[in-house]
């Protein structure tokens, strides 16, 4: 399984989410609908193996965190407003207490939280949680391979699949760095290259090299 947590500092986690400016109004709201559909689709379809949980920590009320889950999907299209507005049905709603999901809609699931809630539910997850100033997520020296086997894959049929390979889960932030919130014990910290990059790319790059079965450096350290 792939997962991938996405912080959202200033994302809202309550009321009525306004779709004409999810950049300002929603606190970056647009930022994380980047990241998500990067992390779950592909051109012509939906990452079965993969997770995304949306944290939501801008207010009003209680943090909150939606996830998405590829093998459950239903109804989940490239295009940010549309997603946006999936995103916003479930701001109308009373946020759930935290550590219990309630599913909104196929695959799409409700919880109060943060990310030291998350962390507490991926047992026996390798973490990875990305810093440009990191030793690289691949093993020095290693060429790509030009046949490699994916690090994970699926077979199986909608809401029966079969997963298998790595479990990793991967901790991003919005366009604001991660502080003391996400506490370092029992992950790898680890980069994608020396710049900085959108949300929505590392997590492309972070899909190539698992595709592409790159060696991954994934001692703790």
């Amino acid at each position: 399984m792939r997962r991938f947590a996405i912080i959202g500092h200033r994302a809202m986690s309550e009321g009525k989410l306004p779709l004409n400016d999810m950049a300002g109004g929603a606190g970056r709201m647009d930022v994380l609908v980047r990241a998500l559909m990067a992390g779950l689709l592909t051109s012509h379809g939906i990452r079965h193996d993969t997770e995304v949980i949306l944290h939501l920590m801008g207010g009003p009320g209680p943090s909150r965190r939606i996830k998405f889950v590829g093998s459950l999907l239903k109804g989940v299209h490239a295009e940010e407003r549309a997603v946006g507005g999936q995103i916003g049905k479930i701001l109308n709603l009373p946020t759930p207490a935290r550590g219990h999901w309630t599913e909104r809609s196929p695959g799409i699931f409700d919880s109060g939280g943060d990310i030291t809630h998350t962390l507490s539910e991926w047992n026996d997850v390798q973490i990875v949680c990305l810093d440009a100033a990191a030793p690289r997520l691949w093993q020095d020296d290693e060429p790509l391979p030009l046949n490699g086997k994916s690090h994970s894959n699926y077979e199986g049929e909608h809401g029966e699949f079969t997963i298998s390979g790595i479990d990793i889960g991967f901790i991003l932030s919005d366009d604001k760095p991660l502080s003391d919130e996400v506490p370092k014990e029992n992950m790898s910290l680890r980069s994608l290259g020396d710049a900085w990059l959108q949300g929505h790319m590392a997590i492309a790059v972070c899909h190539f090299l698992l595709d592409q079965g790159a060696s991954l450096n994934l001692n703790q350290s």
